[in-house]
């Protein structure tokens, strides 16, 4: 399985972006998950439904299925912020899982960058980030030696990524353990060298 997150500010596109890579990674014969970093207060539930009252009632968990879908919703006890690495480890096997959000997360991730936003750029500071994705490459606040991907192109993104599958082969550190003096390799795992702290969640 392989994990790639697209990190950004809010407005920069992501989530344009990453309904356009899923629509051409199924097109090249893979199989697609996502994992999206949503506010705490967002519901897919309705109010009335059993599903719902069932929650109300008290349940920690109600799963609903039907022959095309399947839905679990958790009710946590306490309040959580689970890390990426815990949600990703809910997902069936897949080919890929595109991450959104979770911008400080320690994930291979591609940085979404709108030059009009007017936000500041991540890839200086972040290890992580692999590549940029942009609408314009000469306003970015800094030089970089990173691949400038077009933001408008989403064709070359797909094609960035799976030029180099197993770049983002997944490794989650929630059931390895390192071994003694080594050091992960950024580019193929979910850690980056030098880095050995708790995975940090968040958008």
């Amino acid at each position: 399985m392989k994990v790639v997150g697209f990190s950004g500010y809010s407005g920069s596109g992501k989530t344009t972006l990453v309904e356009q890579l899923i629509v051409r990674l199924k097109l090249a014969g893979q199989r697609v998950s996502v994992v999206k970093h949503a506010h705490h207060a967002f519901d897919i539930d309705h109010e009335g439904k059993d599903s719902w009252r069932h929650r109300q009632a008290g349940a920690f968990e109600v799963l609903v299925a039907s022959d095309r879908r399947l839905a679990k919703i958790r009710e946590y006890e306490v309040q959580a912020d689970p890390t990426v690495h815990q949600l990703v480890a809910e997902l069936y096997e897949c080919d890929w899982v595109l991450v959104e959000g979770f911008k400080h997360a320690d994930l291979l991730k591609i940085e979404v960058w709108r030059a009009d936003a007017g936000k500041p750029a991540q890839y200086p500071n972040d290890p992580f980030v692999v590549a940029i994705c942009t609408d314009d490459a000469k306003r970015l606040p800094q030089p970089t030696g990173l691949p400038i991907l077009d933001l408008n192109d989403p064709d070359a993104v797909a094609h960035f990524l799976l030029g180099h599958p197993e770049r983002y082969e997944y490794r989650s550190p929630l059931f390895e353990e390192p071994a003694e003096g080594a050091h992960a390799d950024a580019g193929a795992g979910a850690r980056s060298p030098g880095r050995r702290g708790p995975a940090l969640s968040g958008d």
